[in-house]
């Protein structure tokens, strides 16, 4: 394959095999991280671009402005260097300080944004901020990820195509809640061409996506403390709940054990598996997503002192990764 662009370069058909986390049933684990952006946002990004350019206003000379924890901003910067658009990406201290470098080495203007909402997370801040830059900056145009569904539309027409063309039958899918466009998107794609595939949202304790009481949050890219517009809650069979104290201990064991460094919300998906596996037919077919991998985790997730001042409770467990609470399920 030969690309024009650093943008073109997504990678949709590489999946990784769990024999054991859910028992008697196979799991397979798709992994979005091996692009230029090094997140399933990229296929996000493209689409949001894309769909600035047929809005009207014109290009050149339009600035584009998003609120991102981070692997959107990321993917967000790819496109628009390659395309020569400004953009300026907002977004809050829970975001990763790698993720910020990339971005600006990529040339997106940041702005970090550390007034929390109401619900105690940053992202209505983060969305306020951007209102009030519209109201002054004519040339701005906001490409709102949270209600704009071409972010959908391009998961229905790639990520839960690839994942069904790949794996042939999907009895279960779980799918990480962020801002709800990859799961809207797959889950859309598997209504009408799978519609027997149960479908299961998997958000962060303390996120308000679903109905949950808000409270604090450290790990970005799952749960919101805003409900998305994009949200159609129909679409879901089940929500699964992960503290991320499991996210942290999960993403610890699949380095250990399968040699696999992922980010925060893949470590939240293979722990909401877990925690449904019980009630999954034995001899099912199990898909998960994989947002992104977890070398912009090494000062956060991977970094026994930042996990010993959030969770004193875990450090020790987490330093020395005992697999006493998962057993066998990763090797």
């Amino acid at each position: 394959m030969i690309a024009e662009e650093a943008y073109d370069m997504v990678v949709d058909d590489f999946f990784m095999r769990f024999q054991h986390l859910v028992p008697d049933s196979t799991l397979f684990l798709k992994i979005e991280g091996l692009n230029p952006a090094g997140s399933v946002k990229l296929k996000t990004a493209i689409a949001l671009v894309e769909d600035a350019e047929t809005s009207g206003r014109p290009f050149p000379g339009t600035r584009l402005i998003e609120s991102s924890s981070g692997n959107l901003g990321i993917a967000l910067a790819v496109v628009c260097a390659a395309k020569g658009y400004p953009l300026t990406c907002v977004t809050d201290p829970n975001a990763n300080s790698q993720a910020i470098k990339l971005m600006k080495v990529l040339g997106a203007d940041v702005v970090v944004i550390d007034k929390r909402d109401a619900n105690g997370g940053f992202l209505q801040s983060r969305i306020d901020y951007i209102h009030r830059r519209l109201l002054h900056e004519r040339d701005l145009l906001w490409l709102n990820q949270y209600a704009n569904h071409a972010g959908p539309q391009t998961h229905c027409e790639r990520t839960g195509s690839a994942i069904l063309t790949e794996l042939g039958h999907v009895d279960h899918i779980f799918i990480g809640a962020g801002t709800t466009g990859t799961l809207m998107g797959v889950a859309q794609y598997f209504r009408k061409h799978s519609p027997e595939t149960r479908i299961t949202a998997v958000d962060a304790v303390g996120s308000v996506t679903f109905g949950g009481p808000p409270a604090r949050r450290h790990i970005p890219g799952l749960g919101t403390s805003r409900r998305p517009e994009i949200l159609d809650t129909t679409m879901v069979d089940e929500v699964v709940l992960v503290s991320e104290e499991e996210t942290v201990e999960v993403c610890r064991l699949l380095a250990k054990n399968r040699g696999l460094l992922v980010g925060g919300s893949t470590g939240s998906v293979i722990a909401g598996v877990r925690q449904a596996a019980g009630g999954i037919t034995p001899g099912s077919i199990v898909a998960a997503i994989s947002a992104d991998l977890g070398d912009r985790y090494l000062d956060t997730i991977y970094d026994d002192e930042w996990v010993a001042e959030r969770w004193p409770e875990i450090a020790p467990q987490s330093r020395r990764l005992n697999n006493d609470r998962w057993g066998d399920c990763f090797v």
